[in-house]
């Protein structure tokens, strides 16, 4: 409906480019999760709020992850090579018709991945424009602050929405999810907005992910040395 609106907004170029994003591996349980030798960006949120669209928007490609019309058909961690970092799609969570024991084995598989936070160097939360955060939303934003997990929100679905209406919903949001506007980014893979937003944000998290390898490597020198 609003799609018009949107679609002059992306005029710079990101600082990152994706140019040939691949499918890895899909991970049922935990001793099947990867250790990435690149940053690592987990891509989390409720069943339908859009994050194969979201995955496939960045990659530049409309089938690398498969789209559903049946929400919570993600029941796996499914990694996704995108050159300069990984991206690790996880299980939606939140949808209401599948069983009781379906959804505990869905939150272990969360658990699971997210123990080792190590590995993970930030996480895109996304959360649909249009709607109050569930309690579910809620939950998962206070399980990666306990675990100190940077993290990002990334409002889906923008382009159903007015600029004025998205401006109201995103102030909204932030002030439900106890965050500051500028850690949420609007998008919509309809038109590609906000996808320039999302590259840069992960090109300045690969900065930091690799200086702080570099520094790493840099003491195990040191150490190595100071013993022999």
């Amino acid at each position: 409906m609003y799609e018009n609106n949107y679609k002059k907004q992306e005029k710079t170029e990101p600082l990152l480019t994706v140019k040939n994003a691949t499918f890895i591996t899909s991970a049922a349980r935990s001793n099947q999760f990867i250790t990435p030798d690149k940053p690592m960006i987990a891509v989390c949120g409720k069943s339908n709020v859009g994050k194969s669209s979201f995955i496939n928007m960045l990659a530049n490609r409309k089938k690398l992850a498969k789209t559903s019309s049946e929400p919570g058909r993600t029941r796996l961690v499914n990694y996704f090579d995108f050159g300069a970092f990984i991206l690790a799609d996880l299980p939606g969570y939140g949808f209401a018709r599948v069983s009781k024991g379906e959804k505990e084995k869905w939150a272990k598989t969360l658990d699971a991945f997210f123990k080792d936070r190590e590995k993970i160097a930030h996480v895109f939360m996304l959360v649909d424009s249009r709607h109050d955060p569930t309690a579910d939303d809620v939950q998962m934003i206070e399980f990666l602050n306990y675990h100190i997990l940077p993290f990002t929100v990334v409002l889906t679905k923008a382009d159903k929405l007015s600029r004025m209406k998205l401006k109201e919903h995103l102030r909204a949001i932030a002030a439900d999810l106890y965050l500051g506007e500028k850690n949420l980014l609007a998008t919509s893979s309809e038109t590609g907005y906000g996808k320039t937003d999302v590259l840069n944000k992960i090109h300045s998290v690969i900065e930091v992910a690799s200086a702080l390898a570099l520094e790493e490597a840099e003491n195990a020198e040191a150490t190595d040395i100071a013993e022999e």
